[in-house]
């Protein structure tokens, strides 16, 4: 009997594999995409001296009311991510959050899912099938899930500390500045080798700590640690969201890519002190000039 279309493309692991991650990325890009444009039209762009961060988000949460249907849904929902926080704000904060991760860290992500699936399928041909790719690949997405929660959390204070303007980026130079260095810095220590060569190799990785596994639950956990390395080799860079704006849709563009450049770019180490060294002077310069 001839093999189904569904068989034979069940078969093309890699054509799945990439055709489901390449979805996720694009309506995880899509829906941030959304959001920004739909915060850029309820949040003042040039607020008046006399109105504080609070009022102009109050002002946010109005301006649906004169809105037509489609742009009403747009506003509503940007409203409830800039209004004062409470218990649906925080829960449409983190869907940001996490909606977010998964677009900038998916694309890094994929050639380590891609090996996993390769050399699933071979060990499936050869009788002793593992779990399947999708386990590792959901064990991987929740460690970014889990730093959703923390981004979300730093958010919260800093904006009761009044430190983020409505549009979610830095309202103070210090901060701007401090949060610059401290990036910077990061680039140079231990922790972000470790953890960066974890990324980087990631067939070294798997056989560092137990290999391919067969249950579901050893493949997510799997997933779980590797994102937990990623996560450790990248929280600082998450970090600069809230110097460029955390809807800024360009500068989240911009870390994804770097995010991706430095695992998968020959010498990603000397490009990660590189770029250290310019933060760590970008923020020098923004401390300067706030004195």
């Amino acid at each position: 009997m001839k093999d189904t279309v569904l068989e034979t493309l069940l078969r093309r692991d890699r054509v799945v594999v990439v055709a489901a991650l390449a979805i996720l990325t694009a309506v995880s890009w899509l829906y941030v995409l959304w959001l920004a444009s739909a915060m850029e039209m309820t949040i003042p762009a040039a607020p008046s001296d006399s109105m504080d961060m609070g009022s102009g988000m109050d002002m946010s949460m109005e301006m649906p009311m004169t809105m037509g249907t489609e742009e009403g849904s747009m506003a509503s929902m940007a409203s409830a991510v800039a209004a004062p926080w409470n218990a649906t704000t925080f829960a449409y904060a983190f869907v940001m959050w996490a909606v977010m991760m998964v677009g900038m860290m998916v694309p890094s992500a994929t050639p380590m899912i891609l090996l996993y699936a390769r050399v699933g399928r071979q060990a499936a041909q050869q009788g002793k099938p593992f779990a399947a790719t999708g386990f590792f690949a959901a064990g991987y997405l929740s460690a970014w899930i889990l730093f959703a929660l923390a981004a979300v959390l730093g958010q919260w204070l800093l904006d009761h500390a009044l430190l983020l303007t409505p549009a979610f980026a830095s309202a103070s130079v210090v901060l701007s500045g401090t949060v610059l260095v401290a990036a910077g810095l990061f680039q140079f220590t231990p922790l972000k080798d470790r953890c960066l060569s974890q990324c980087q190799a990631p067939l070294l990785f798997i056989q560092k700590h137990g290999g391919f596994r067969k249950e579901a639950g050893g493949a997510f956990g799997l997933g779980v640690r590797h994102g937990l390395y990623c996560v450790g080799c990248c929280w600082a860079l998450m970090a600069l969201l809230f110097v460029g704006g955390v809807m800024n849709v360009l500068w989240i563009a911009a870390i994804a890519i770097f995010v991706l450049a430095e695992k998968v770019v020959p010498g990603g180490k000397i490009l990660s002190r590189v770029a250290g060294a310019g933060l760590v002077l970008a923020g020098l310069w923004q401390l300067a000039a706030s004195i």
